[in-house]
């Protein structure tokens, strides 16, 4: 198929794009990467009446380090986050996660701001700013903002933004020292959309007992799941605590069920999972106190 007719903007510096995107209102469209805006239109799901081109604004491909935070300019590629050293030593997550996006031709088209903008609940990059605690600097005519990730997304491809906002960065949190991760997810075939993923981070203190440990669910909810787990703190890892989590999470999520798998199937991918992530979490602290 190909799109319905819309007009085509180039806007040459950030202030026109905002101004026509305050012009155009919910009938405008940004494009960046792409690889989910550039398919729907192909199929019609998405008919704006016009696209704003912000690929021009060259202070928007930009990536640096910020008050504690990885800042990653709107059209940054996700192939430019996973060739950089400096990134992933610095958010160790990306280095688990971006692998598992897509192929790699979609991510040399494909940016990090575009895939939280579109909130599919089922990609890995909201997943891994919600378990991560990470924000968006978000900007229009009117003013700016920052939006937390977790308050970012609303349901089903929505979010929080107005009709008139571009998000220009994303703020991904620069990795404590101590603190390790795990990102695993299940799909049918490679570059599939997860079936279900999980996310996690942990800190253990000098007596091997939980500091820190946040869990995140992707493709189990209508937006990325953050599982409650401060009752967690302070208490060994052992094989009782991980099951527990791991029930947890299972019974917290609310799965769809469709012609991939059903909602039952998907608890108990998020049961396992999380329990294989939190085990790797475990046997990589006790490996590193030998």
């Amino acid at each position: 198929m190909k799109p319905a007719r819309f007009d085509y903007y180039l806007p040459s510096t950030l202030e026109e794009a905002l101004a026509k995107l305050s012009e155009l209102g919910s009938e405008g469209k940004v494009l960046a990467g792409g690889q989910s805006l550039v398919p729907m239109l192909n199929m019609r799901i998405a008919q704006p009446a016009a696209l704003i081109d912000i690929n021009g604004l060259v202070e928007l491909d930009a990536v640096a380090c910020e008050n504690g935070a990885l800042r990653v300019g709107a059209t940054v590629r996700q192939s430019t986050l996973e060739r950089s050293d400096a990134a992933l030593g610095q958010v160790p997550l990306l280095a688990q996660a971006l692998p598992l996006i897509g192929h790699w031709q979609t991510r040399n088209r494909g940016t990090l701001c575009g895939s939280l903008a579109h909130a599919d609940p089922s990609a890995e990059l909201p997943l891994l700013l919600a378990v991560l605690d990470g924000s968006v600097e978000v900007h229009s005519s009117r003013g700016a903002r920052t939006i937390a990730a977790r308050d970012l997304f609303v349901s089903f491809f929505t979010t929080s933004l107005e009709a008139d906002e571009l998000i220009v960065a994303a703020y991904v949190p620069v990795a404590p020292a101590r603190r390790c991760y795990a990102f695993d997810e299940v799909a049918q075939r490679h570059g599939d959309f997860a079936l279900v993923s999980v996310a996690c981070a942990a800190e253990f203190d000098e007596q091997g007992a939980l500091a820190y440990l946040t869990l995140a669910l992707g493709g189990a909810s209508e937006v990325p799941l953050v599982v409650e787990t401060a009752d967690a703190l302070g208490r060994h890892a052992d094989r009782e605590l991980i099951a527990a989590l791991a029930e947890r999470a299972s019974v917290a999520c609310d799965p769809p069920s469709d012609h991939h798998a059903s909602a039952a199937f998907r608890r108990q991918l998020v049961r396992t999972l999380t329990g294989r992530m939190l085990t790797a979490l475990l046997r990589r602290e006790e490996a590193a106190a030998t």
